[in-house]
């Protein structure tokens, strides 16, 4: 494995702007000291995810997702820890010198990461035969400039053309180094099957004499490709995808969308299309917030996607009525998944990319603003007209309508719905709303199956859980080779592994009750979040429980090592603080440390308005460090006085009796002296 030195790894995670990262997948709102969002994680409706600036982190508080900036980059990307530390290099333009390694090596890393390096390197190839062969100059790109593309666009979605001939790709990869079963697995190469669906060994392209569209995912990768014939009287399909791979899922990927984030997000606004060249050529016109599900239904896995950038999409129509009506069930899972929905239908016979080209790019942009209605609106005059003069189907009508309001979850909006549809149908609004509760009830989900979202504010159909407080982590010991060996590359010692050094956990762990691993999670809290604040002159906080823990060996694994690895930052001159320890080689680390410092509820200014104070943490450290130690003690007391008073039990001899009578009186007296300073009233034990 390529080793990134670790000086790189420092000043990597030195720039990495945590907010800055995280905001380019989802929209982050100020709340308090930290940044909220809807969670890019799992599915909710109302923001659970938190940023927390000054401290490095992120934290879900429904899934439970947290870590630092490089820990997001591997839970967003699905990428290893290596590979979230070059993206993040490349994002803050940090050069990552490795070891060189050969084509084969490169690609042996692991089976997803060869994936992405053929199809980044086919996507190269294609965009070489679009400009400098003569075939991709005649044909490919005599379609594009056809099409109204220019040169900027063509580069900026990086487009290509597939030269027409059976194994173009194949020999070129072969030749530049790259194995042929990974070009098989991304679908660039066909393995040519019999009638009983046996190898032939022929293999041969899957896209030739075809314009290519290269399909990124969310962080620039090349996933997989659309590509168009341009043959007038080809029998196959006009266009062509690749299939799923491991790295390509079509549900979960939107075309455009790597291009368009930062415009969704600014813009607040989503413009959802059909096709390749609708996104090409409103990204052209000025329309960069665009996005398309390229031919597919729209999924859940996609309109996921949308709301972490924007709550708001416009789905933009063509005339064919035939096509909207197959559309509708698709908005109403936007519906669904909270977003707000709008329309624009174009002119009989146009699409976004006619009408654009058609119109120009400032009518065009003036008619998205001008045609634009809210689709319960839009919904409910398309089938009203349907249904004007025909009862059975008004009332088929007002129902369909009704069903697509269920879907809302925001009960204000609702409302105003169940009045506009009233109102168009000419319906008295009482024998809507009763309507509509019937077909409410009827999509809940049963008692006992999972009805999706939780949240409260969901839809109408949504169930309400109580919140659960999150525990404490217990991460597994075991650590896979591949772990053990990035744990090591990057921080962590053999003892970290082992759970040994000093402080650390004894080789067999026996239960720890939930009293003694709360009292030893609350010193490690302390101490990561205010490590460097001082308690005397010259005395942190770190110094100060660090001398007192001196010669306690904590009982939880997690927080056994965790007090080693302070240690460990203190005797190297460093603060042992959350930013340092979020970034730790360990997972079940970065998850404990992600735990210990985030807080789902902040003080209210209105308590600082009305003149109350409310005395901070940070004003009482010195009694929070010493309550912290002598519950931690006395817990500590405790057990050793149960241990010592069940040996009592049974005795080997006379010797030991009265070893453990007086070790018995020594801790009781500690026990009741622990007490008396916590404040505490200890009934007196006999004996």
């Amino acid at each position: 494995m390529a080793r990134i030195p670790k000086e790189t790894v420092d000043q990597i995670i030195h720039h990495a702007d945590i907010v800055e990262v995280v905001g380019d997948f989802v929209s982050l709102k100020k709340k308090g000291q930290n940044m909220w969002a809807c969670c890019p994680f799992h599915h909710e409706k109302s923001p659970s995810f938190s940023v927390a600036p000054a401290k490095g982190l992120y934290k879900c508080f429904g899934c439970g997702k947290a870590g630092g900036v490089v820990q997001f980059i591997m839970d967003i990307e699905g990428t290893s820890y290596v590979e979230a530390l070059k993206y993040l290099a490349k994002k803050y333009g940090i050069d990552v010198q490795e070891e060189e390694k050969t084509p084969e090596q490169q690609l042996a890393q692991n089976e997803k990461d060869s994936q992405f390096i053929v199809s980044n390197w086919a996507k190269d190839h294609y965009h070489r035969l679009l400009e400098h062969d003569d075939e991709g100059q005649s044909v490919g790109w005599s379609y594009l400039r056809q099409r109204g593309l220019n040169q900027t666009t063509i580069a900026t979605f990086e487009l290509g053309y597939s030269l027409d001939q059976w194994d173009n790709l194949l020999k070129s990869a072969t030749t530049a180094g790259y194995e042929q079963k990974y070009l098989e697995k991304t679908g660039l190469v066909v393995v040519k099957e019999d009638d009983n669906g046996q190898d032939t060994g022929r293999r041969y392209d899957r896209f030739r004499g075809r314009v290519m569209f290269p399909i990124h995912n969310v962080s620039g990768r090349v996933i997989g490709f659309g590509a168009r014939t341009l043959k007038p009287h080809d029998k196959t399909a006009k266009y062509l995808n690749s299939p799923e791979s491991e790295i390509y899922h079509k549900s979960d990927v939107l075309y455009g969308l790597y291009q368009a984030r930062q415009a969704v997000r600014s813009e607040e606004q989503c413009y959802l299309v059909e096709g390749y060249l609708d996104v090409l050529s409103l990204h052209q016109g000025g329309v960069k917030n665009v996005v398309s599900t390229s031919g597919t239904s729209l999924t859940d896995g996609q309109i996921r996607l949308v709301k972490r950038y924007t709550d708001n999409v416009t789905v933009l129509y063509d005339g064919d009525a035939a096509g909207i009506r197959a559309s509708l069930r698709g908005i109403d899972m936007l519906l669904e998944g909270g977003l707000n929905v709008r329309v624009v239908l174009f002119p009989d016979g146009e699409d976004p990319d006619s009408y654009i080209r058609k119109v120009g790019d400032q009518r065009f942009k003036d008619y998205l603003e001008t045609a634009s209605q809210d689709f319960i609106q839009f919904k409910t005059d398309l089938v009203s007209r349907e249904a004007a003069h025909d009862p059975v189907k008004k009332a088929e009508a007002i129902r369909e309508v009704l069903q697509s309001i269920t879907k809302v979850p925001d009960p204000i909006k609702r409302q105003v719905f169940l009045q506009q549809t009233s109102q168009t149908f000419g319906i008295d609004e009482q024998v809507i709303i009763s309507e509509y509760n019937k077909l409410a009830r009827q999509s809940a989900p049963k008692p006992g199956t999972s009805g999706g979202n939780t949240s409260s504010g969901g839809g109408s159909g949504a169930g309400f859980q109580p919140e659960t407080r999150n525990q404490p982590p217990r991460p597994s010991r075991q650590l896979s080779p591949e772990e053990e060996a990035e744990a090591l590359m990057y921080g962590a010692s053999p003892e970290d592994l082992a759970g040994g050094g000093a402080g650390g956990a004894t080789d067999d762990m026996e239960p720890v009750p939930d009293v003694l691993e709360r009292c030893e999670r609350e010193v490690v809290r302390l101490l990561l979040l205010y490590s460097a604040q001082p308690l005397a002159p010259e005395v942190s906080v770190a110094q100060y429980l660090l001398e007192q823990l001196d010669d306690t060996t904590f009982k939880t694994s997690i927080y056994a090592d965790m007090l080693h690895l302070c240690r460990e930052e203190l005797n190297q001159g460093r603060w042992p603080e959350v930013r340092t320890l979020i970034q730790h080689g360990r997972s079940d680390i970065r998850s404990a440390v992600a735990e210990l410092a985030t807080e789902k509820y902040e003080l209210s200014p209105n308590w600082t308005t009305h003149q109350i104070h409310v005395p901070r943490e940070l004003d009482v450290l010195q009694p929070a460090c010493d309550n912290a130690i002598l519950r931690l003690n006395k817990v500590n007391v405790e057990r050793e006085l149960a241990v010592r008073l069940e040996a009592l039990r049974n005795p080997t001899d006379d010797a030991e009796m009265m070893e453990n009578l007086q070790t018995i009186h020594l801790l009781k007296q500690m026990d009741n002296q622990l007490a008396n300073m916590l404040g505490t009233v200890i009934p007196r034990l006999n004996g």
